[in-house]
């Protein structure tokens, strides 16, 4: 089981840089940005269009390569790492959660969420049944074979989430996760949130909706590509 690791933060970057573009096209998305993020934490990044929230949020979860500074996955330095390693980390540590939930279309509720699984090798009788207790987690044992054009916007979500923790990452991700859903819909997905952080995941969630504020243990601004105080 990857789940959380060695005590202290589960992600950490510190002096991260982050340009993108090249010669007078360069623009500096991030400027010296350090944020350390719990076990047991729900914290909301929060910032205007542009500030460097999803690109901060990339480069936490080893998709994005900082230019400068430092990023650990549970105390394991991202430094140098290639491309397969990166991958290896990220499959094992961090869990995503999209905006547009990034479903198959032509593949049902349990094969989405076993697909994440299927990819790190998993024998298939256990894929299916951890693939089962995901979607029970967050109340979806009884859609496990409808595709997602059976499915409403929230159901569909909460499929994305279990795909997200089906392999047991020690970091929840979430980019706008509630962005697409109306607010009775939005406040179930937080919930949900809220309950894997409580079982001692770190979850950082990318918003711009204040209707979120009470969930949050902690709210990081963000402007400008710098955290504020």
């Amino acid at each position: 089981m990857s789940g959380p690791l060695a005590s202290g933060p589960v992600l950490e970057a510190a002096g991260v840089v982050k340009t993108l573009g090249s010669g007078a096209a360069a623009v500096q998305a991030l400027r010296g940005v350090g944020l350390a993020l719990g076990r047991g934490e729900l914290a909301l990044l929060m910032g205007p269009s542009g500030s460097g929230k999803t690109t901060l949020l990339s480069i936490l979860g080893c998709m994005l390569k900082p230019s400068a500074g430092t990023v650990t996955v549970g105390g394991r330095p991202t430094e140098g790492l290639g491309p397969e390693a990166l991958a290896r980390l990220r499959r094992n540590h961090i869990g995503f959660v999209f905006q547009s939930y990034h479903l198959f279309p032509t593949l049902t509720a349990a094969e989405n969420v076993r697909l994440a699984l299927d990819v790190r090798g998993h024998p298939a009788r256990s894929a299916k049944a951890k693939a089962r207790a995901a979607l029970a987690e967050v109340g979806l044992s009884h859609k496990e074979r409808s595709f997602p054009r059976n499915l409403s916007g929230g159901e569909q979500q909460r499929v994305a989430i279990a795909r997200a923790i089906v392999g047991d990452p020690a970091a929840i991700l979430a980019d706008e996760p509630t962005a697409a859903l109306d607010g009775e819909n939005g406040q179930a997905v937080m919930a949900i949130l809220s309950k894997l952080k409580a079982q001692g995941r770190g979850v950082l969630v990318v918003t711009h909706d204040t209707r979120l504020l009470p969930f949050a243990d902690r709210v990081i601004h963000i402007e400008d590509g710098r955290i504020g105080l």
